[in-house]
């Protein structure tokens, strides 16, 4: 009939109804962020904990890959046991796998970083400049398992092994680099890509090839 309103467009329709997994998820996200911001008590030395900065710092180099890559490398080159040069070309291997897989994810997802970080510490490039998932946590969750695993360490060592990881995880919400969801997301990730270095387990046997190269 004449002077009836118009439909609304579908698009407006699912704005005004939406369902209720998406205010599930909206709603978590608010509150990711909002806890993200009050726990980095260190993203600037203006903030609640500026102070311990340096300290996290520390921490956080000893997660990166950088670090990783170049000592796993150093050992490779300089280890005469067959033993110790087969976990160290699967921990390589292990580490380039998880560069690899985070750069995927965070090139699918593209979450920017918390706007209340202050990324002073290493040059973003490339994927890197988002935020989902924390590599750093990916990182720490696979070595964590890796080291658990093929090294023979004492009780008081496997306890620091995994307080170290859980460190550095947490380091990156308190420093602003990352919200929670990427970290927990990057340790669920980081367990599960150990899963993997397991079932390709790399050895004379399977990949005869690259031990020959050593």
């Amino acid at each position: 009939p004449a002077g009836a309103a118009a439909p609304l467009p579908e698009e407006d329709c699912m704005k005004l109804n939406p369902s209720f997994v998406g205010i599930a998820l909206s709603s978590l996200l608010a509150i990711d962020l909002w806890a993200s911001k009050r726990l980095g008590v260190c993203a600037g030395e203006g903030s609640a904990w500026g102070s311990a900065r340096p300290l996290m710092k520390v921490i956080e180099v000893s997660g990166h890959g950088i670090p990783w890559l170049l000592g796993t490398f150093y050992g490779l080159c300089h280890t005469d046991s067959s033993a110790a040069r087969e976990v160290l070309l699967n921990l390589l291997f292990a580490l380039l796998l998880d560069l690899v897989m985070v750069a995927l994810v965070k090139g699918l997802v593209k979450r920017p970083r918390p706007t209340h970080n202050k990324m002073d510490m290493f040059v973003t490039i490339s994927v890197d400049k988002y935020s989902f998932p924390s590599g750093h946590a990916t990182r720490a969750a696979l070595v964590c398992r890796f080291v658990l695993r093929h090294l023979v360490l004492a009780v008081p060592l496997r306890v620091l092994v995994v307080l170290w990881a859980l460190i550095v995880s947490i380091s990156r919400v308190m420093l602003g680099r990352h919200n929670m969801t990427d970290v927990l997301f990057g340790l669920l990730l980081g367990y599960a890509l150990y899963g993997v270095v397991e079932h390709c387990w790399l050895s004379p046997a399977t990949a005869p090839a690259l031990f020959a190269l050593w």
